[in-house]
């Protein structure tokens, strides 16, 4: 064999560093095999001849605003100097005696609601918790989230946003049996309680641009941490505070 083979070799790889040796060079350390790929699957759609269920289309206009009414106008879209009692009473002027929906709201809480801030009442018994904010809608100012305790461990959870006409526009509102709820990214995130013990259910509210209203965009069911482990915060997807 010519001796001069790796010494020529080696002089050929020096300015080709990137490049993998040709054949006759030897073993020069290139990329070596990780082993056999695992064949890809594609999902099987099974009985195909079965004519599914419709999914209807959204509303092309999108969601209509629900203003608030009977609040002074909102400065510069603003939302922080809204005061969240105000708000809620506000609401419930507007529906009254309606115990069920998105403006459903207990008897008692709302007899609570009314007497938040008068003589003779704790300061922790009115059931509109402490506001948050955060930029929900990616219009550069801050949405208004507002939490109500209801009884049985339910709470109400609304968002609303402020138009260029100083206008409250409540762009969500769900009521749930909540174990926590967060702010992550430009999502409000709830866990509830799945039904099945031992799992819990969490649920990602966010802008949808199009509906012009905050929709549950991502659901996923958890494992609840047994004691000393640490909870999931979020769903897939959804960003960090």
């Amino acid at each position: 064999m010519d001796q001069r083979l790796p010494r020529a070799c080696a002089a050929l790889l020096l300015p080709l560093a990137a490049v993998v040796a040709t054949a006759g060079c030897g073993d020069t350390g290139g990329l070596a095999a990780a082993g056999p790929t695992p064949t890809a699957s594609g999902p099987v759609h099974l009985w195909p001849e079965r004519r599914g269920a419709d999914v209807p289309p959204a509303d092309p206009g999108g969601a209509p605003p629900e203003y608030v009414r009977g609040l002074p106008p909102v400065r510069d879209q603003d939302v922080h100097g809204v005061d969240p009692v105000a708000l809620v009473r506000a609401e419930l002027d507007a529906h009254p005696d309606i115990s069920v929906g998105a403006d459903g709201m207990p008897r008692e809480t709302a007899d609570a609601i009314r007497a938040c801030g008068t003589a003779g009442r704790a300061p922790g018994a009115c059931p509109v918790l402490k506001p948050y904010y955060r930029d929900l809608t990616g219009n550069g100012s801050d949405e208004l989230v507002v939490g109500i305790e209801l009884p049985d461990r339910m709470m109400s959870v609304r968002a609303y946003t402020a138009d260029a006409d100083g206008r409250l526009n409540r762009i969500m509102a769900t009521t749930e049996t909540v174990v926590s709820v967060e702010l992550a990214g430009r999502d409000v995130v709830l866990r509830v309680p799945s039904g099945n013990p031992g799992y819990a259910l969490i649920t990602a509210w966010s802008w949808d641009a199009r509906q012009r209203t905050m929709l549950p965009t991502r659901e996923q069911i958890v494992r609840v941490p047994g004691p000393g482990a640490s909870a999931t915060a979020a769903p897939s997807g959804a960003g960090a505070p």
